[in-house]
């Protein structure tokens, strides 16, 4: 977790600094309802690569958002959930999705 000397001072630059690519948010979105497992993420975000899942969940992790656990079997098995730090995100992923089905809404048909 960076430090608050490390981030930004207008909070707005903190959460884009942290959660602002694409795949960050795809992945939060993915794991707001459930925990899952590597495969699962990879194969529910359309076009992300396993270098890219792989970096972005290490950096969210890093971040304190993300929680990896590894359970002690063969094959190693590694479930990937939302921190209570990630979960506070949930407002924010509410508003973001409200906000889309109302500029949907606002899009003419194609015709």
């Amino acid at each position: 977790m960076l430090t608050k000397d490390e981030l930004p001072e207008c909070p707005v630059a903190t959460a884009v600094q942290l959660i602002g690519n694409k795949w960050k948010l795809l992945i939060i979105r993915n794991l707001r309802p459930a925990p899952q497992r590597f495969t699962e993420l990879k194969n529910g975000i359309p076009g992300i690569s396993q270098k890219v899942l792989t970096d972005n969940l290490r950096s969210l992790e890093n971040d304190g958002i993300v929680d990896r656990e590894v359970f002690a079997e063969v094959p190693p098995k590694v479930v990937y959930s939302l921190s209570e730090l990630g979960k506070s995100l949930n407002p924010l992923f509410d508003a973001m999705t409200e906000w889309g089905e109302y500029y949907k809404s606002q899009c003419k048909n194609d015709k």
